[in-house]
């Protein structure tokens, strides 16, 4: 999901990247990278309320990782 999100995102696609972003990121709410591709795609439709509110999902959740002992 992580690549196609990322292909879609490459083509400028947004809307479709987020569709395929938003049901991962729920599926996996502990994964990383998927709150912080979501903030990358909200960015770049100007979404700045919903950009900042996945990218700061992103930091907490790698910081309790980090805290794990795992890598984010």
């Amino acid at each position: 999901m992580h690549g196609l999100a990322r292909a879609l995102q490459d083509l400028n696609r947004l809307d479709e990247a987020i569709a395929v972003a938003n049901p991962h990121r729920q599926l996996d709410p502990d994964d990383v990278l998927a709150h912080t591709s979501l903030s990358v795609l909200y960015q770049k439709k100007g979404m700045v309320p919903e950009a900042e509110t996945e990218g700061n999902k992103a930091r907490v959740l790698g910081w309790k990782q980090q805290l794990k002992g795992k890598s984010p």
